[in-house]
Formats: structure tokens, C-alpha cells, sequence
């Protein structure tokens, strides 16, 4: 019966807890969500790997983002490995789900925000315009980066400038910079 209710049952460890996650919400609840100053969201686009998107929750979380727009298509779900990767950070940070993500930057670009979405091959540095307006910061899967469809949204690329012939960061250090470069810029 625990493993029915886990699914997972190589991991339950003989345990199952109903959770509660205060900061979890429907993105639509909050819809139109008008940005503050200095607000900034993180968006996760193709994101699969478990690991990766419970780090990236645990640095946007201590870098104080507005929340992380989660899209239930196309990336990885909440799942133990998720959990254990974020450190427990999972049941406080600001998670906002939405059913495409596509869809979600259209409303939140609508309300007012600013769509940046990172791309090593971009003009503009992360740092070069410390300034407060609210954005929403998309962070692309591990493979293949931002995709097409959120690419056609976006007012601006930045990039992370790298030394020493490095080409690309982990997607959870991504977040780590985009959250603390949000925080900076408050």
C-alpha cells in the first residue's frame, strides 16, 4: 500500500507524510500579477534533470526571488529527488505553477514584466544594467536551452560573461547569479 502511495518505492523508506507547501501556488491565482520594483521570477524551461531543478529552487530561494514560475509541461515535476536536491528549501520556496510556459510569459509580460532569457551567445551581460525593473528571468534546460516558442517572447538576451574558454554553467549555479544579480539591483 506505501508503495501505491509513493510511488517510489525504493525511496519511501517504509514513510509517507502528507506535506504542506506554503509557497506553493497556481500562477493563475495570482494573475494579473503586477510587478514591483526590483521584483524578479525565475522561469524554468526544459529543466528534466531532478537534481538540477531542486538546486536551482534552493538558489533562487536563498537569493530571495519573487518566485519560480514552474511549468507542468516539459520539465521535471516535484518528486523526491527534487525534494532532496533542494535541500528542503522545496517547502519554502515561492513555487508558482503554470500549465505551459509559453502561455504564463504572455500573461506576466501583459502585466507588465520584463521577459529576459539567458543565452551564452547574447550581446548583453547579465551586469551590465543593474537596474530594478521587474523581470522575468528564463533559465533553459540543460541540452537544449531556451525554446523556440519562449525565445519569440523574450525583450532581451543576457549572458553570463565566462573566463578561461568556459562555454556554459549548471542551470542551478545559472539561477544562483540571476537571483543574486536581482537582489543586487534592489
Amino acid at each position: 500500500e506505501l508503495a501505491r502511495i509513493s510511488r517510489h518505492s525504493r525511496e519511501d523508506q517504509g514513510v509517507a507524510a502528507d506535506v504542506r507547501t506554503p509557497g506553493y501556488r497556481q500562477l493563475a491565482e495570482l494573475m494579473p500579477l503586477a510587478p514591483a520594483t526590483g521584483a524578479a521570477l525565475l522561469a524554468v524551461d526544459g529543466v528534466t534533470n531532478p537534481q538540477n531543478l531542486g538546486m536551482l529552487i534552493r538558489s533562487a530561494a536563498a537569493g530571495g526571488s519573487t518566485g519560480i514560475v514552474l511549468p507542468r509541461r516539459g520539465g521535471c515535476d516535484i518528486c523526491p529527488l527534487v525534494i532532496k536536491a533542494s535541500a528542503g528549501t522545496v517547502f519554502r520556496a515561492p513555487l508558482l505553477r503554470c500549465d505551459g510556459l509559453p502561455e504564463a510569459l504572455a500573461a506576466l509580460r501583459d502585466c507588465g514584466w520584463r521577459i529576459s532569457i539567458l543565452d551564452g551567445h547574447a550581446r548583453a551581460s547579465l551586469f551590465d544594467h543593474l537596474d530594478a525593473r521587474a523581470r522575468v528571468f528564463v533559465l533553459g534546460g540543460e541540452t537544449a536551452g531556451v525554446g523556440a516558442a519562449v525565445r519569440e517572447l523574450a525583450d532581451e538576451s543576457l549572458r553570463i560573461p565566462m573566463a578561461n574558454g568556459v562555454e556554459s554553467l549548471n542551470v542551478a549555479v545559472t539561477a544562483a547569479l540571476v537571483a543574486f544579480r536581482a537582489r543586487l539591483a534592489r
